[in-house]
């Protein structure tokens, strides 16, 4: 079947420009209009934009966990309605990001992950899902759980992106431990005496001596192994981005000062941030703003992080900050295309596949009007 857009303004790797395009055979195959078309849309001067490309998001974790002692008992449908949520944000292919760690739950959260890894597998592979999956595995370095599940894993085939981390309390994104006694406070409802978390920080600090060496090494091994790309997480000094760089690392996601972001600029990495950050108009946790990096050439890719819909709204924002809005939507487009190896999406140009969204602009925030996977219409 060929759809025509009509009277649309096409976001292009070039420009912006009014005008119209065709799509046929879940392809993108001509910049005008084409005859003989089964379907004509008028798009009444809405964008027409690529489909989103999302390289971290946490969110299919909420729907196994939706709250702290609750774990969803049905696989399938958690990873449905996280596959709709996703959808319903505009992001067309997505790297589902899990934090790799059994995080002291005595084999609970180890069971989650299997479940919702083999639970997204399973679903890819009968077509239930709308967005395209992959996987982000976050390697919690510190973590003595970690290497068990990775190992059962590192063989899947949807998998596309691996992260090191260390989130020990008291350097890299927590460096300040008051922030984040507080953040599992409130999200983990964890409640400790001045002398409690005295005894959690030392276990935390005898993990990270036991454990991030061996684990980073380990993981550098299966990223040539498997052929798969390696990012490092939180950088926040000099060293950790040199340190990184020295491992053949070439992504720095969610760098958290200004220097660490320059210094992996100096050593041609490309610099990762949440659209949260952008959005909200700085780092939850008192780290670096992105919009700061943005203002200083130093942002390259943008992610959904913890909120699906904050990435399209935050390509927008850019552009409002006088970022020319085709390159703020390549931020979550193309360059993350690139980065990962999908060489057949991200971009509206002939022959590529035609993973498209609809957007009106309403009160100045961008509003989805149709989203078209692989050239079908999803929504």
């Amino acid at each position: 079947m060929k759809t025509n857009f009509s009277n649309a303004q096409l976001v292009l790797p070039h420009g912006v420009e009014s005008g119209a395009l065709s799509i046929a055979g879940g392809c993108f195959v001509a910049l005008d209009r084409d005859t003989g078309a089964d379907v004509e849309i008028d798009c009444e001067g809405d964008y027409l934009l690529p489909g989103l490309i999302d390289l971290h998001t946490d969110n299919l974790e909420h729907h196994f966990n939706p709250r702290p002692a609750v774990r969803w008992p049905f696989t399938l449908m958690a990873v449905l309605a996280h596959d709709w949520q996703m959808l319903g944000a505009g992001v067309t292919t997505v790297l589902d990001s899990l934090s790799l760690g059994d995080y002291d739950t005595a084999g609970a959260r180890t069971a989650m992950l299997n479940a919702a890894i083999d639970g997204v597998t399973a679903a890819r592979a009968a077509g239930l899902t709308r967005a395209d999956h992959y996987f982000h595995f976050r390697c919690e370095l510190s973590d003595p759980g970690l290497l068990p599940i990775v190992d059962r894993h590192l063989g899947n085939p949807a998998l596309r992106l691996l992260s090191v981390m260390d989130h020990t309390p008291g350097q890299r994104q927590w460096k300040n431990t008051k922030l984040y006694r507080d953040f599992r406070r409130k999200k983990g409802a964890d409640v400790w005496t001045d002398e409690e978390f005295e005894v959690y920080l030392e276990e935390r600090r005898a993990n990270q001596r036991d454990h991030v060496v061996p684990g980073r090494a380990r993981i550098g091994r299966a990223g040539k192994d498997y052929a798969v790309q390696i990012a490092s997480h939180d950088d926040t000094t000099i060293a950790d981005v040199d340190e990184s760089h020295a491992d053949g690392i070439t992504i720095s996601e969610f760098p958290t000062t200004m220097e660490a972001a320059q210094r992996a600029r100096d050593l041609g990495m490309k610099i990762v941030m949440g659209s949260p950050n952008v959005v909200l108009g700085k780092s939850h946790s008192g780290n670096v703003s992105a919009l700061d990096l943005s203002a200083a050439g130093l942002l390259d890719v943008l992610t959904s992080d913890y909120v699906p819909t904050s990435l399209l709204h935050a390509a927008f924002i850019l552009g409002e900050k006088g970022v020319p809005l085709h390159d703020a939507i390549a931020k979550v487009t193309s360059t993350p295309a690139d980065i990962l190896g999908f060489a057949d999406r991200g971009r509206i140009a002939p022959g590529l596949r035609a993973d498209l969204l609809r957007v009106r602009l309403v009160d100045g925030q961008p509003v989805i009007r149709g989203i078209w996977v692989d050239g079908n219409r999803a929504a």
